[in-house]
């Protein structure tokens, strides 16, 4: 790895855990880490103390200590403020195998379900750290046996569930949602103003499941969100689209288009890295990461724990100030940036 594809975020997470004056010894086979290396530690007050190679081509070791100087904390500019908001995916299986799913979900995908009780210390943790905004995916959060549960133990916080709408209409699943509080926002997933390119998407009948779905919504109170996600923006049809959900009722603040990241299950879209997304710190029942599209990338983890968040967000405000030295200090091209 190099700063950008993950090592910082090894880093960071390992000086955290340090006292100051210890040393944390790092190897790599990355020739651009010589150079990386040296400039994150001078922004963060650290000391490379030492640097051996293996050969001349590399690996090699670097001994950094930790120091005591403090880290100017730089604006990251507009954007939600670290802090505020909080992902969840409760899930990863899922009724739909979408073409572009970053979580990699399916109808065979292992649950890895997020447990109530540690939902519960997560949101508790989360409104005492002054958090504002849950949202709840998956996966098909619908397919949570205890999503009722779950979304009760964020009551106090604003509440989002991503869903596809296709299969919450009856059963089990529908006295679930007539159950929900209706301050609760249901976002729903609607990739074209039409079936073709929905279904090619994510399945046929699809679309018009997910029509129902946002009817009925509507008809139970919610106020519900679309999102639709493309490979390639056709202005006519995100035109067509704005016109179907004009006649949905959807309010124009509650539409977004989105791109594909090429993460999990899309072989192309926009890549996506530390540099190009900006944090929207993510649980899961068996770790932490970067920002939800990136849930399956290695190189985007945070943690091995979902909690405590306070390591969560700490990861998070730690790289944040890297970036704003980086670009304090004038570097248009920075990997540990």
């Amino acid at each position: 790895m190099d700063c950008g594809s993950g090592l910082l975020l090894l880093i960071t997470r390992a000086m955290r855990r340090l006292q100051d004056g210890d040393l944390l010894a790092i190897r790599s086979a990355e020739p651009s880490v010589q150079v990386d290396l040296p400039a994150w530690a001078e922004m963060v007050g650290n000391d490379v103390a030492g640097r051996a190679e293996e050969t001349a081509a590399g690996p090699w070791w670097f001994a950094v200590r930790k120091g005591s100087a403090p880290v100017t904390v730089f604006s990251t500019g507009e954007g939600t403020p670290v802090g505020h908001r909080l992902w969840v995916y409760t899930n990863f299986d899922c009724n739909l195998a979408c073409l572009y799913c970053c979580a990699e979900s399916s109808p065979k995908a292992a649950a890895r379900r997020v447990e109530v009780g540690v939902a519960e210390q997560a949101f508790a943790e989360f409104a005492a750290m002054g958090g504002r905004e849950v949202l709840l995916t998956g996966g098909e959060p619908f397919m949570h046996p205890e999503l009722g549960d779950l979304v009760r133990a964020a009551e106090g916080l604003e509440r989002t569930i991503l869903t596809n709408a296709m299969i919450f209409g009856r059963g089990r699943r529908r006295e679930v949602l007539e159950q929900l509080d209706r301050s609760v926002t249901l976002q729903v997933s609607l990739d074209s103003a039409g079936p073709e390119l929905h279904d090619t998407q994510r399945g046929r009948g699809s679309w018009a499941r997910a029509m129902d779905g946002i009817g009925l919504a509507h008809s139970l109170g919610f106020r519900v969100r679309v999102a639709a996600t493309m490979f390639d923006e056709d202005p006519e049809g995100v035109a067509a689209l704005h016109a179907r959900l004009d006649e949905a009722g959807i309010a124009a603040e509650d539409r977004v288009v989105r791109p594909v990241a090429q993460e999990g299950f899309a072989e192309t879209g926009m890549h996506v890295s530390l540099d190009s997304l900006a944090p929207e710190p993510v649980i899961t029942a068996d770790g932490a990461w970067w920002h939800p599209v990136a849930v399956t990338n290695p190189h985007m983890r945070i943690a091995d724990a979902p909690l405590p968040l306070s390591e969560v967000f700490g990861v998070v405000r730690d790289i944040l100030d890297v970036q704003g030295a980086a670009a304090a200090a004038g570097r248009e091209v920075f990997r540990c940036a």
